[in-house]
């Protein structure tokens, strides 16, 4: 399983109290293998000014296009949460997915 956080050093403007995209990917990683210690989870980090493969492209495009709010939060290529994302909707969505 993929789970991978779309964002930028700057915080958008509705993101001034929440913390970093970075910070929110760091918790992420902490709360999901803390409560699926046994899922093979990886982790990914993605600045919307640096994409590196096509797909990331596409997202950061999007999200520079307005079309999502960063932080995004992408499971297996799927976006499950955008701008202040919630544990159990993210939790949620790793149980419902099939692993890759």
């Amino acid at each position: 399983m993929k789970l991978t956080v779309y964002g930028a050093e700057q915080k958008c403007a509705s993101c001034i109290h929440l913390p970093s995209a970075k910070e929110t990917m760091e918790w992420l990683e902490a709360a999901v293998s803390r409560k699926y210690p046994d899922r093979e989870i990886h982790f990914r980090y993605v600045d919307i000014e640096a994409p590196e493969s096509d797909e990331e492209k596409s997202y950061a495009e999007r999200i520079l296009d307005d079309e999502f709010f960063y932080p995004l939060v992408v499971l297996n290529g799927e976006v499950i949460a955008e701008g202040d994302p919630r544990l159990p909707q993210v939790y949620q969505s790793i149980e419902q997915a099939q692993p890759e």
